[in-house]
Protein backbone atom coordinates (compact mmCIF):
# COMPACT_ATOMS: atom_id res chain seq x y z
CA UNK A 1 0.00 0.00 0.00
CA UNK A 2 1.42 3.26 -0.93
CA UNK A 3 1.48 6.12 1.88
CA UNK A 4 2.44 9.70 1.75
CA UNK A 5 4.70 10.88 4.66
CA UNK A 6 5.53 14.44 5.59
CA UNK A 7 8.22 15.46 7.88
CA UNK A 8 8.85 18.82 9.00
CA UNK A 9 12.95 19.08 9.95
CA UNK A 10 15.78 20.46 11.40
CA UNK A 11 17.85 21.89 8.28
CA UNK A 12 21.02 20.28 9.83
CA UNK A 13 23.67 17.91 8.10
CA UNK A 14 22.47 13.95 8.70
CA UNK A 15 18.94 14.64 9.07
CA UNK A 16 18.18 13.17 5.69
CA UNK A 17 20.53 10.01 6.44
CA UNK A 18 18.71 9.19 9.14
CA UNK A 19 15.23 8.86 8.02
CA UNK A 20 16.33 7.34 4.72
CA UNK A 21 18.12 4.65 6.87
CA UNK A 22 14.87 3.76 9.37
CA UNK A 23 13.80 3.08 6.47
CA UNK A 24 16.45 0.86 5.24
CA UNK A 25 16.88 -1.01 8.47
CA UNK A 26 13.35 -2.39 8.26
CA UNK A 27 13.55 -2.95 4.24
CA UNK A 28 11.12 -0.70 2.90
CA UNK A 29 11.42 1.08 -0.23
CA UNK A 30 11.56 4.80 -0.72
CA UNK A 31 9.56 5.15 -4.25
CA UNK A 32 10.39 8.76 -3.90
CA UNK A 33 11.65 11.84 -1.96
CA UNK A 34 11.71 15.61 -1.89
CA UNK A 35 13.13 18.07 0.25
CA UNK A 36 12.93 21.81 0.16
CA UNK A 37 13.27 25.04 2.71
CA UNK A 38 9.37 26.10 4.32
CA UNK A 39 9.02 29.69 5.10
CA UNK A 40 10.64 29.56 8.08
CA UNK A 41 14.45 29.55 8.16
CA UNK A 42 16.27 26.35 9.34
CA UNK A 43 13.51 24.36 9.00
CA UNK A 44 12.55 21.85 6.02
CA UNK A 45 9.58 19.89 4.65
CA UNK A 46 10.36 15.92 3.33
CA UNK A 47 7.57 14.12 1.51
CA UNK A 48 8.21 10.55 0.94
CA UNK A 49 6.12 7.96 -0.75
CA UNK A 50 7.00 4.36 0.64
CA UNK A 51 4.85 1.43 0.11
CA UNK A 52 4.19 -1.04 3.18
CA UNK A 53 2.61 -3.80 3.66
CA UNK A 54 -0.37 -2.40 6.22
CA UNK A 55 -0.76 0.54 8.26
CA UNK A 56 0.47 -1.13 11.40
CA UNK A 57 3.81 -0.87 9.79
CA UNK A 58 3.40 2.49 8.95
CA UNK A 59 2.15 3.78 12.75
CA UNK A 60 5.39 2.32 13.67
CA UNK A 61 7.63 3.40 11.26
CA UNK A 62 5.76 6.97 12.32
CA UNK A 63 6.35 6.42 15.89
CA UNK A 64 9.93 5.31 15.60
CA UNK A 65 10.67 8.49 13.11
CA UNK A 66 9.05 11.03 15.69
CA UNK A 67 11.64 9.96 18.28
CA UNK A 68 14.55 11.27 16.01
CA UNK A 69 15.68 14.77 17.33
CA UNK A 70 16.25 16.88 14.33
CA UNK A 71 12.08 15.95 13.68
CA UNK A 72 9.88 18.66 14.51
CA UNK A 73 6.75 16.57 12.80
CA UNK A 74 5.84 13.40 10.96
CA UNK A 75 1.78 13.32 8.94
CA UNK A 76 0.71 10.33 7.39
CA UNK A 77 -1.20 12.52 4.43
CA UNK A 78 -2.18 10.26 2.36
CA UNK A 79 -5.78 9.36 3.43
CA UNK A 80 -6.42 13.58 3.89
CA UNK A 81 -7.34 15.86 1.09
CA UNK A 82 -4.07 17.18 -0.35
CA UNK A 83 -1.94 19.14 -2.88
CA UNK A 84 0.44 16.77 -4.72
CA UNK A 85 2.66 17.68 -7.32
CA UNK A 86 5.76 16.21 -8.92
CA UNK A 87 7.84 17.59 -11.92
CA UNK A 88 9.70 15.91 -14.91
CA UNK A 89 11.90 16.68 -17.53
CA UNK A 90 11.40 14.69 -20.41
CA UNK A 91 13.93 14.44 -23.17
CA UNK A 92 12.31 13.16 -26.53
CA UNK A 93 13.18 12.12 -30.57
CA UNK A 94 11.84 15.08 -32.31
CA UNK A 95 12.21 15.21 -36.00
CA UNK A 96 10.93 18.28 -37.92
CA UNK A 97 8.22 15.66 -39.36
CA UNK A 98 6.97 15.06 -36.13
CA UNK A 99 7.28 17.64 -33.85
CA UNK A 100 3.92 19.57 -34.76
CA UNK A 101 2.23 16.12 -33.92
CA UNK A 102 4.23 16.44 -30.17
CA UNK A 103 3.13 19.89 -29.92
CA UNK A 104 -0.40 18.74 -29.82
CA UNK A 105 -0.16 16.09 -27.40
CA UNK A 106 1.83 18.75 -25.19
CA UNK A 107 -0.69 21.15 -24.87
CA UNK A 108 -3.94 19.24 -23.73
CA UNK A 109 -1.07 18.31 -20.34
CA UNK A 110 -0.67 21.85 -20.01
CA UNK A 111 2.91 20.81 -20.47
CA UNK A 112 5.42 23.22 -21.61
CA UNK A 113 8.99 22.96 -23.99
CA UNK A 114 11.94 23.84 -22.41
CA UNK A 115 14.36 23.50 -24.89
CA UNK A 116 14.57 22.65 -28.39
CA UNK A 117 17.56 21.13 -30.74
CA UNK A 118 18.03 19.94 -34.33
CA UNK A 119 16.62 15.97 -32.75
CA UNK A 120 14.58 16.47 -29.90
CA UNK A 121 12.58 18.29 -27.11
CA UNK A 122 12.77 19.14 -23.76
CA UNK A 123 9.37 18.67 -22.06
CA UNK A 124 8.74 20.06 -18.80
CA UNK A 125 5.60 18.76 -17.30
CA UNK A 126 4.24 19.07 -13.45
CA UNK A 127 1.40 17.57 -11.99
CA UNK A 128 0.03 13.83 -10.04
CA UNK A 129 2.20 11.52 -10.66
CA UNK A 130 -0.57 9.60 -12.69
CA UNK A 131 -0.78 12.42 -14.82
CA UNK A 132 3.02 12.16 -15.54
CA UNK A 133 2.95 8.59 -16.15
CA UNK A 134 -0.40 9.40 -18.92
CA UNK A 135 1.99 11.96 -20.76
CA UNK A 136 4.93 9.53 -20.58
CA UNK A 137 2.94 6.60 -22.37
CA UNK A 138 1.64 9.04 -25.03
CA UNK A 139 4.99 10.01 -26.24
CA UNK A 140 6.93 7.05 -25.79
CA UNK A 141 6.30 5.63 -29.34
CA UNK A 142 8.49 9.08 -30.27
CA UNK A 143 11.40 7.80 -28.49
CA UNK A 144 12.22 9.24 -24.91
CA UNK A 145 15.79 9.88 -25.01
CA UNK A 146 15.89 10.77 -21.06
CA UNK A 147 13.46 11.35 -17.74
CA UNK A 148 14.41 13.27 -14.65
CA UNK A 149 11.35 13.45 -12.08
CA UNK A 150 11.36 15.18 -8.82
CA UNK A 151 8.98 13.27 -6.95
CA UNK A 152 5.57 13.77 -5.31
CA UNK A 153 5.60 16.35 -2.75
CA UNK A 154 2.05 17.19 -0.52
CA UNK A 155 0.75 19.08 2.34
CA UNK A 156 -3.03 19.14 3.45
CA UNK A 157 -5.23 21.59 1.34
CA UNK A 158 -6.56 24.51 2.79
CA UNK A 159 -6.92 25.08 6.56
CA UNK A 160 -6.34 21.47 7.67
CA UNK A 161 -4.34 20.60 10.66
CA UNK A 162 -3.56 17.19 12.28
CA UNK A 163 -3.95 17.02 15.52
CA UNK A 164 -0.04 16.65 16.06
CA UNK A 165 0.39 19.98 13.58
CA UNK A 166 2.14 22.96 15.11
CA UNK A 167 1.16 26.69 14.17
CA UNK A 168 5.17 27.14 14.42
CA UNK A 169 8.40 25.85 15.98
CA UNK A 170 10.84 26.98 18.59
CA UNK A 171 14.22 26.62 17.37
CA UNK A 172 16.77 25.93 20.80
Amino acid sequence: MKRIISLTVMNKSGVLNRITNLFSKRNYNIESISVGHTEQEGISRITCVVHVESENVIEQVTKQLNKQVDILKVVDITDQAIVERELALIKVLATPATRNELYSLIEPFRASVIDVSKESLVIQITGEASKIEAFIELIRPYGIKEIARTGTTAFPRGSQKNSSQRNHYSIV
